[in-house]
């Protein structure tokens, strides 16, 4: 018989003989109605042997229906005809021999051409679950096989229902071939390790080699909610909104748990912090409540008992008759919006975590009253896995908007935070909506600056100076090495190599030059190298002091690196150090009032501020922030001198630093300027306070070649009379708090390119021996103190 598509180690034979030994034990009953119905069945038994020895074609099969029919009848109660749903059938096959009323019209409404098919069951697992059987019938392996199969038929709605099956084995029996292997314990070993290979499956168990005559007995149940619950778990694990129909495939599942074939799903996501309700920005999903607005605010969007529900008891809000409602409320704008959409009833229910609203789902239906209070209940299965979902989703959109913020801008400092997410939400939904869109320029307009910076004094100088001092003693440990190799080989060639190290060295001595320095550095790699690689196997002594020589270099540079090292990491210390301070000191600052702020590491710190009412988002800046924050400034720069000269004394290098503030006194706009990454001035105006940030350092007081700054001051550089006044103001509280010493000295600048005008306050700082100490000294009376 043909039953089989597929390769089966089974021979099936459709037999009842189980059922005729069964009733063969009725034959001894004391009821004769019993009796009389075993006999009935065992007359048609004797008549038909073959129903008893097992059929062997599809032919046949239906030739006996009647009989067959009759010999299930007690299986297939006729009183359950319309409630079980219920088949006789072989193994892991779509033949059906009998079957219930109920059965029956499930099919019968999928369709004229439809055929059940056994979901998830592959020809070569086909193959194994027919092995299984032998396993377990024949030779009593207790190996758990089994896995729920499934029939997926739609109703008369379209609606895909699910159907377990579960399987009766007790009317079969497996029967061993001359073709059939004996199966050892090793076989069964082998087997168990390698589920998904058929090939050693089919050589253990060849096919067709066993025989199986019986009938199974398999009831379906209706699973749709758990299947379709099941898989809306699944959905929310792997779902990409942007692929695929997402939506399409979501409403299915609805549609399943619900079971009406028409209802639709939105979303709509709550942003807490302007307390918004937001689209989900996927052209695919749509947002009911909204209808044909990106964003509304809640109360706005939402009617009274819809607000009331999500935000208050944090519970499904459900509306039978849209339209009814709408007629006693024209004035709420989410009936109208939802009656312009032909929604007839729907369900709003609050996606929440922790009392904390994510967002909202939105169930809607063409249909008055499919949706109502009632089957709102279904949704307490759902929401913690969509809960789930929505905090992936939302922690997603997050590290999606932070990652556009950082490949467009840079870092960006909490202050304009709030500023460049805006820009990226737009940027990130023109891109969902296929609008040739650019991430907009961020621009904050009438801000004021502040600029500070400790500088350390004569950098170049002791770096260039650092510099001579490594290449002189290197050139110095060179000549050790030639002056050995000429006693042992005195050569007119290493001579001439000695008078120009001897040239070199004096050359360095006295100034460093650019091309002086590049010049040796290529006598060293072209020549000495070279030369000192092949003079190392020539002698021992000679190998000795070229392997000390080696050794005293930098591993990456290869060149000798003490003093310049000890100055980059005296450089390292101190900028590590004052940015620490300036940072710390920076949350305080910021607590007083938000304004943005930035700082960059060089010989020394320097920060830039702005501050206004354009950054802090509020109606709430006054010029009184304005002031506390340049009062603060010229005290964090002192508190950073002190830390700085507290940090001296254990510096490799002890270099000295000087203090600076420029003051502006008008406000400016500030851009963000995308090809760079960083806040820039805007307009040809406010670009004169960039230039004198570049320049004023570097500036000498008027008359004199002494530059502005001084170790030991604090200097304010102004440019109008005003200013002047303010900030006299400040040094007079600091000379109160003994931050700054009494006398104040007020200059006048030379000229800088472009820049005239200029002056500075200049004031010397107080400074303390150590922490503990409450004595106020000068710079020169506590370099005095710490030299004693």
């Amino acid at each position: 018989m043909k039953v089989l598509e597929h390769e089966f180690p089974l021979d099936i034979r459709i037999s009842f003989s189980s059922f005729f030994d069964q009733y063969r034990e009725f034959l001894k009953s004391d009821n004769k109605l019993i009796r009389d119905r075993a006999e009935s069945i065992l007359k048609i038994a004797e008549d038909y042997p073959e129903l008893e020895e097992g059929i062997r074609t599809e032919e046949r099969v239906q030739e006996l229906l009647p009989q067959i029919e009759f010999v299930l009848e007690d299986s297939f109660a006729q009183i359950l005809q319309k409630n079980e749903i219920k088949i006789a059938t072989i193994p892991f096959n779509n033949t059906v021999v009998k079957s219930t009323e109920r059965y029956k019209n499930i099919v019968k409404a999928a369709g004229s051409d439809f055929e059940p098919q056994i979901k998830n069951l592959d020809e070569d697992h086909y193959f194994i679950m027919g092995c299984s059987i032998i396993l377990s019938q024949y030779y009593g392996y207790k190996i758990d096989f089994r896995r729920p199969f499934f029939y997926d038929i739609p109703d008369a709605s379209g609606i895909m229902r699910h159907y377990r099956i579960l399987y009766n084995g007790d009317f079969i029996e497996i029967i061993k071939t001359d073709n059939a292997r004996d199966i050892t314990e090793e076989d069964v070993a082998v087997l168990i390790d390698n589920f998904d290979n058929v090939e050693i499956w089919k050589e253990k168990f060849p096919p067709n080699s066993w025989i199986f005559k019986g009938i199974v007995i398999a009831n379906l149940f209706d699973v749709t909610a758990d299947v379709s619950l099941s898989e809306f778990k699944t959905s929310l694990l792997k779902y990409d909104k942007t692929q695929g129909d997402f939506i399409g495939s979501f409403q299915n599942i609805f549609r399943g748990i619900f079971n009406l074939p028409e209802i639709k799903v939105g979303f709509s996501n709550y942003n807490e912090e302007e307390r918004v309700l937001e689209r989900v920005p996927f052209k695919t999903i749509d947002s009911y409540v909204l209808y044909d607005k990106f964003s509304d605010c809640c109360e706005t969007a939402l009617c009274k008992g819809t607000y009331q529900y999500l935000f208050e008891k944090s519970e499904p809000f459900a509306v039978s008759n849209i339209q009814k409602i709408h007629e006693t409320y024209p004035d709420e704008l989410m009936y109208s919006n939802l009656a312009k959409q032909n929604i007839k009833s729907a369900i709003i229910a609050p996606i929440e975590n922790n009392g904390k609203l994510l967002g909202v789902l939105e169930i809607v239906s063409p249909n008055i009253k499919e949706l109502n209070s009632i089957n709102a209940n279904k949704l307490l299965d759902i929401m913690p896995y969509l809960v789930d979902s929505v905090l992936r989703s939302k922690a997603k959109a997050e590290d999606e908007l932070e990652l556009v913020i950082q490949q467009e801008c840079t870092s960006i400092h909490p202050s304009v935070y709030w500023k460049f997410r805006q820009e990226a939400k737009r940027f990130i939904l023109s891109k969902a909506e296929e609008n040739p869109t650019s991430f907009r320029e961020v621009v904050f307009e009438d801000v004021y600056p502040l600029f500070g910076q400790i500088d350390i004094k004569g950098s170049s100088e002791a770096r260039n100076g650092s510099v001579q001092k490594d290449l002189i003693l290197q050139l110095k440990a060179i000549a050790k090495v030639i002056n050995k190799v000429t006693e042992i080989d005195s050569l007119p060639i290493y001579d001439q190599i000695k008078f120009r190290i001897e040239n070199y060295i004096n050359s360095v001595s006295s100034q460093l030059q650019v091309d002086t320095e590049q010049r040796i550095l290529n006598f060293i790699k072209n020549e000495i190298k070279p030369l000192f690689k092949h003079l190392k196997g020539t002698n021992i002594e000679l190998e000795g002091l070229i392997n000390q020589y080696n050794n005293s270099l930098d591993k990456g540079t290869k060149m000798l690196y003490k003093h310049r090292k000890a100055y980059d990491e005296s450089v390292m210390l101190i900028n590590k150090k004052m940015a620490a301070l300036l940072d710390e000191k920076q949350k305080e600052a910021q607590k007083m009032y938000p304004h943005y702020f930035e700082r960059f590491k060089t010989d020394g710190v320097e920060h830039n501020m702005y501050i206004g009412e354009s950054i802090t988002k509020q109606n709430s800046f006054n010029k009184i922030y304005l002031y506390n924050l340049r009062l603060w400034q010229l005290q964090v720069m002192c508190e950073m001198e002190n830390e700085y000269y507290q940090l001296k004394q254990d510096l490799p290098v002890p270099l000295d630093v000087a203090s600076m503030v420029l003051v502006f006194n008008a406000s400016l706009s500030v851009r963000f300027r995308m090809d760079e990454k960083r806040f820039d001035v805007d307009g040809t105006y406010n670009a004169r306070y960039e230039v004198v940030k570049k320049r004023v350092d570097k500036a000498k007081i008027k008359g004199t070649n002494q530059r502005i700054t001084e170790k030991g001051k604090l200097v304010v550089v102004y440019s109008q009379r005003t200013d002047e006044k303010e900030y006299i103001k400040y040094i007079n509280f600091l000379q109160s708090k003994n931050y700054l010493e009494d006398e104040i000295e007020v200059v006048e600048l030379d000229d800088l390119q472009g820049v005239t005008g200029l002056k500075a306050l200049r004031v010397n700082i107080l400074y303390n021996k150590n922490k503990e100490d409450k004595e106020y000294y000068t710079y020169e009376d506590l370099m005095k103190e710490i030299n004693k």
